[in-house]
Parts: structure tokens; sequence; C-alpha cells
């Protein structure tokens, strides 16, 4: 399934995808923006909460919680990883 366009949402723990676009308006893009949620780069899935929401990811070495609405308008390919 390598080189699926996801939204991030959707990828599981351990999942590697490169960032192909975001529709995050506001603050929160500009924010996002800020810590490297930019095209072309690498985002890591490294877990979710047990209910499922937030879930956190690495970015440009930084590791950001993200709740379901905000990481379901981040798209990326998946380039790697994820769970069996």
């Amino acid at each position: 399934m390598a080189g699926a366009v996801i939204p991030l949402s959707e990828a599981v723990n351990g999942s590697t995808l490169r960032i192909s676009g975001i529709e995050v308006q506001g603050v929160l893009r500009r924010r996002l923006l800020d810590l490297g949620f930019v095209a072309g780069n690498s985002v890591e899935v490294l877990r979710r909460s047990p209910l499922g929401d937030p879930t956190a990811f690495r970015v440009s070495n930084t590791t950001i919680a993200l709740r379901r609405e905000e990481s379901s308008l981040i798209y990326g390919e998946l380039i790697g990883g994820g769970e069996g």
C-alpha cells in the first residue's frame, strides 16, 4: 500500500508519510506550518491514545498530538512502516 495518499487520521502506528497537502485554515494552519507540517516533510505516526483520539505524530524532530478533526485535514503519501 506504499504510495497511497491518505489523511493522517487513517495512518496506523509506526507508519511514515510524506506530506502532500494540508487543508487546515486559520491560526492552526500557521502553527502547523511553523512546526514542520509542510508538503514534502516526513511524518511518523507514534501512537494513538487508548480511546483513539488524539494521536501523537513526529515531524521535524518535534512530537505533537493532533485531534482526529485536525489530522483528517492533513494528507500524506504512505512511504513505509506500520503495524502488521
